[in-house]
């Protein structure tokens, strides 16, 4: 790599840092700061990561590695259903020894921003070597509403510079067993990230191998076990983060295929971020308002069409299996309920065994990044031809401009996810009962338990904080048959007096309080309530040495 465009690779990238930045802040930086992620702003998902990576954090190594028993015991945990990113959970967890770190989202959170940038600097670098739309088209990739949304929450799913790589690689050449090396390794890390992520990657792997095996200048006999390495790396990477560790409930609860699909009008759905541009209709899902492309973006794809207009080339013509792969894609994201501001034409009733594996993949919406990532190269590309390096390196400055402008309300908004604050963030459970609870029991029961049950999270925190296994949970997937027999059998055990040794129970429904007083021994445990959640502490005896405050009559609890 020469000089100048080693020093432009590390703008591109400054850049990203840049914006990350101006974005969230670098209080989210320090490892040592988690106070920006528990306070509960931006709902449960951050407690959700650091959760899963304080466990696993202090488990022994387990085979496959990413099992994480601790938190979930018989329902079942790995670092890949809590969304810690795996690849960095495995590497900072053989580092503990030396270092040990207590979040590692910060420093994710900019590497994205960072890799973002300096990959689109690299993209861009295949079509000019021009400094100037390096850097702005760079810019425009930077600062994607698509991204930067995720970032704000799903921070493994902000890893869209994955998209990138594997665009790279398609569009460019190398060695043949150099070729597999690189798509395995993306593979792979694609399937220690996140689960979305892989698909995507693995898709455009598919278009490149297409691509390579119809052309016979670029046949070789590394063609078929690539066919095998590549995508056998990313289950490798699978079984390594524990993702075989679930049986059932891949569908998750909060709707299958089709429902959270990406409306046509989503790109210039403007919901919260755009200055300039309207909140359009849509449908009524999470996923709304996360595929805006942001003026500035918008403006260089008609600018891009113009440019194509002036000067036609074949490019695309001649990557037809990439073209193919976007197109799939983009289908996908889609689905076979199509959405034009909010109104759904079902176009046909998928089978059953098609949509049960199709629920996995349930916010389909997000299969829009890798078509609209390659288009917004494609447009850049067409600038540069259509109107020359240094004019298009001035109009896509100005468009990078535009679109920081036009993002500004999405930037306030995001602002206020990581507020700061203290670095780390008091418990919720303050009365003295849960410090001689974590002295005198092994492991803490919610019962009921099961995907964000009542009192889920002060539990499982009080019980990450105080080093105790727990089956209160917040989990990507959950299997719901062992949800129901671990429900049941805790619920026998409360209502017949046989209580699991070594274990305290949090009551979340008035179900559970009347089991807990069915069976319990008034002379032997206790029935109390502390900082609004009833909990039963079989043998509890006169040991502690606190006075407990005389307890209210039961009271309704809200389910």
């Amino acid at each position: 790599m020469r000089t100048g465009d080693r020093l432009g690779g590390l703008a591109a990238t400054a850049l990203g840092i840049a914006v990350i930045a101006f974005t969230y802040g670098w209080h989210i930086l320090p490892p040592s700061h988690t106070g920006w992620m528990l306070t509960g702003t931006i709902g449960p998902d951050p407690v959700q990561y650091w959760l899963g990576w304080t466990y696993f954090a202090r488990s022994p190594w387990t085979m496959p590695p990413g099992l994480n028993r601790d938190w979930g015991i018989e329902i079942g945990s790995s670092i890949f259903y809590s969304d810690s990113i795996p690849l960095l959970a495995f590497l900072f967890k053989a580092l503990r020894p030396v270092v040990e770190v207590t979040q590692y989202w910060g420093l994710w959170i900019f590497a994205c921003g960072a890799l973002q940038t300096f990959l689109a600097w690299r993209l861009i670098g295949l079509a000019t070597s021009h400094p100037l739309p390096r850097l702005a088209g760079a810019a425009l990739f930077a600062l994607s509403p698509m991204m930067l949304n995720r970032l704000g929450g799903h921070f493994a799913l902000g890893a869209h510079f994955l998209i990138l790589a594997g665009l790279y690689l398609a569009l460019t050449r190398a060695a043949p067993g150099w070729r597999l090396l690189q798509w395995a390794g993306l593979i792979l890390a694609a399937s220690l990230i996140h689960a979305y992520l892989l698909p995507m990657v693995a898709a455009l792997w598919a278009g490149d191998w297409l691509a390579r095996a119809v052309d016979r200048t670029r046949r070789s006999a590394w063609l078929a076990p690539e066919a095998v390495l590549a995508p056998g790396a990313g289950l490798l990477g699978l079984w390594l983060a524990g993702f075989f560790a679930l049986g059932a409930g891949f569908g998750g609860t909060w709707g299958g295929y089709g429902e959270m699909q990406l409306d046509l009008l989503a790109p210039f759905d403007a919901e919260i971020w755009s200055r300039f541009l309207p909140d359009l209709p849509g449908p009524d899902h999470w996923e709304v308002g996360h595929s805006y492309l942001g003026l500035g973006v918008l403006l260089t794809l008609l600018l891009g069409a113009i440019g194509y207009a002036r000067r036609p080339f074949p490019w695309l013509r001649a990557r037809w299996p990439l073209l193919l792969v976007l197109l799939g894609l983009l289908a996908i994201a889609i689905s076979h309920r199509v959405s034009v501001g909010g109104r759904v034409l079902e176009l046909a009733a998928l089978p059953p065994a098609l949509l049960d594996a199709a629920d996995a993949l349930r916010a389909s919406e997000r299969f829009l990044w890798p078509f609209a990532y390659a288009l917004l190269l494609a447009a850049i590309v067409a600038l540069l031809r259509g109107f020359g390096a240094a004019r298009a390196g001035a109009m896509l400055a100005v468009l990078a401009l535009v679109q920081f402008a036009d993002l500004q309300p999405g930037f306030a908004r995001l602002a206020r996810y990581f507020p700061e604050g203290p670095a780390v963030a008091p418990l919720r459970l303050q009365d003295a009962f849960w410090t001689e609870a974590a002295r005198h029991y092994d492991r803490v029961r919610l019962a009921p338990t099961g995907m964000q049950a009542r009192h889920w999270e002060e539990i499982a925190v009080f019980a990450a904080t105080r080093g105790l296994p727990t089956d209160a949970v917040y989990l990507a997937r959950l299997d719901p048959r062992r949800v129901e027999a671990l429900n049941a059998a805790v619920a026998a055990a409360l209502a017949t007096g046989r209580h699991e040794p070594g274990t305290f129970y949090a009551l979340g429904t008035e179900e559970a309080l009347a089991a807990a007083r069915q069976g319990m021994d008034p002379g032997r445990d206790l029935l109390a309530r502390f900082d609004g959640i009833w909990v039963l502490a079989p043998d509890w005896r006169a040991a502690p040495a606190i006075v407990l405050a005389p307890q209210a009559a039961p009271a309704p609890i809200i389910r």
